[in-house]
């Protein structure tokens, strides 16, 4: 089935001349003197790896239909058009308003406000959505769920950080634990529940579009403090527990798992049918014994359960068990498009008092990882280089201070720098480490208390368009000349940029004269400045601000 069998082509009438370079713009090369057209309105919310006109031909066994399905460039006609903004579309309420508000226009889908109506995800009131901070599992609001859980964990004491929520809705969970200095990876599939992802991010809010199916998530092993689902529709029992298997993989050892909705809640409401859901909690805890889990609280309407910080007390117990057993092929850092396996993520075995137990928040932040090999001299000299660079890239955009940018997307985050240097605005980055970079640094990202994905550009990152107020690329382009073509990621970054957002691209002087020749058919008005601009060597930067279009 062709990728793009169900969507017009776009059309070369869209095609116009573009005015002359001035002389300090490369002139596009000969054969390209044109503009890119705009695709065609049916392309408004396009998802090129998670389109639904080419889902149909996926087996559903297992949700594989929501994984990532990209099309093959290789052997498919590139579509190579701008994505249109909607008819109508405003600039986004900031932050901390779009909290709570988002234009209808900029998402119109109106799905979600009547099929969740009752439990207060989201409702529709004239030319605007409001999130009341209601949910499945909290249709009264967030707050009461998250007080009923802060009475067994320390949530406003730094010890827990980074969160994962699988199967999000709008994020009002991750919205709120904000307010305890929590950051919050929220995951959804793109499903019934129409664009629950993009609402997130267009309330400013963390979250990327994912599914726990066939592939591992796309994140490193004990990357997250807490995960969390509010009956997120996750049959947790099925393939012999495979997907608590994934979830331990990327728990950090000590770290909490959070379950309300069936069969936790159920057990209470619905008498009638006890004996099964008693069984189907049998199950749950079946797998809990063998993951060596320990459950240390039942408040309705959540159970939590902890990992261990080590395997020292249950190593007996697992050999009995025999299965399943503990990974002993591969990475298991490595997480992209590779099958989750029914095994357990081993853990080091020493004392409790030999575990290297991350910093509260914010100390993680500045302090340098222990599991990663990353010197201590290479760590302090990149935190302070990006806190320059920042300072420097402001002088240019005069973006720390405005309120305009808050959802960030950094493309080749190394140790997370840029965004450890931004930390103490209203803003949150999308730390992206390409998959096969070497080392790989986003196991680093984490333990600082910083949240990111694998990825690789010469694909369709996982989310919907105009969903990022800037975004930086810092050598990326470099790293990907002999990879793909360098229009596509471009292109890509045009999908996901919000209309009036602004693109930092660093590298290599010629690599940069290429993208900008590039960016100027894309009608992006970029300004380049040289190492001579500035007092420390970094390279050639273009800067793009669509907001003075």
């Amino acid at each position: 089935m062709h990728h793009h069998s169900s969507l017009q082509e776009p059309s070369i009438s869209h095609y116009s001349s573009p005015p002359e370079p001035s002389a300090n713009q490369p002139s596009p090369p000969s054969s390209s003197l044109s503009y890119f057209p705009l695709c065609p309105k049916n392309f408004t919310n396009y998802l090129p790896c998670h389109d639904p006109s080419t889902a149909r031909q996926y087996s559903i066994e297992r949700h594989y239909r929501r994984e990532r399905h990209c099309p093959d460039l290789s052997h498919e006609k590139k579509l190579r058009c701008l994505v249109p903004k909607p008819s109508g579309y405003k600039t986004p309420f900031h932050w901390p308003e779009s909290r709570n508000y988002a234009w209808f226009k900029n998402v119109p889908f109106k799905k979600l406000a009547e099929f969740k109506k009752t439990q207060n995800w989201v409702r529709l009131e004239g030319d605007r959505f409001v999130f009341p901070g209601g949910g499945t599992s909290f249709p009264g609001g967030v707050k009461d769920y998250v007080d009923v859980i802060m009475k067994v964990l320390p949530l406003a004491s730094g010890s827990i950080r980074t969160v994962l929520d699988v199967g999000c809705g709008v994020a009002s969970f991750g919205a709120f634990l904000l307010n305890h200095n929590i950051l919050t990876m929220s995951i959804a599939p793109r499903d019934i529940h129409e664009a629950q992802v993009q609402f997130a991010l267009e309330r400013g809010l963390p979250a990327m579009l994912g599914v726990l199916s066939t592939y591992k998530l796309p994140y490193p092993s004990k990357s997250f403090d807490m995960v969390h689902c509010s009956r997120c529709l996750v049959n947790w029992t099925a393939y012999d527990g495979l997907y608590l298997m994934e979830v331990d993989r990327v728990l950090r050892p000590g770290g909490y798992w959070v379950l309300s909705g069936p069969p936790v809640t159920s057990m209470v409401k619905a008498k009638n049918q006890k004996r099964s859901l008693q069984k189907e909690m049998e199950k749950l805890n079946d797998v809990f014994r063998r993951l060596c889990w320990e459950k240390i609280a039942e408040r309705y309407p959540v159970v939590i359960w902890r990992k261990p910080s080590n395997h020292l007390q249950c190593i007996k117990r697992l050999k009995a068990l025999k299965f399943p057993g503990r990974c002993s092929s591969g990475d298991p850092n490595a997480a992209w498009y590779k099958e989750m396996e029914p095994c357990i993520t081993p853990l080091l075995n020493v004392n409790d008092t030999h575990i290297r137990v991350l910093r509260n928040w914010p100390e993680r932040l500045n302090h340098v990882p222990e599991r990663h090999g990353v010197t201590i001299s290479r760590f302090k000299a990149d935190t302070n280089l990006w806190q320059r660079i920042v300072v420097y890239y402001d002088t240019k955009l005069k973006f720390l201070s405005n309120g305009k940018y808050r959802n960030i997307m950094d493309m080749n985050s190394g140790l997370g720098g840029f965004a450890a240097a931004l930390i103490k605005y209203p803003m949150w980055v999308m730390n992206v480490v390409p998959f096969d970079l070497e080392p790989n640094t986003l196991g680093v990202v984490f333990d600082r208390g910083l949240i990111g994905t694998y990825m690789n550009w010469c694909e369709a990152f996982s989310t919907y368009p105009r969903t990022y107020d800037l975004i930086h690329a810092n050598g990326l382009f470099s790293l990907y000349l002999d990879k793909c073509d360098i229009v596509d990621i471009l292109l890509e970054m045009q999908r996901i940029l919000r209309p009036e957002g602004a693109v930092i691209i660093r590298d290599g002087f010629d690599v940069l004269m290429k993208v900008k020749a590039i960016t100027n058919q894309m009608r992006w008005n970029g300004t380049m400045y040289s190492e001579a601009d500035n007092s420390f060597d970094h390279g050639t930067i273009l800067i793009v601000d669509n907001s003075f279009k």
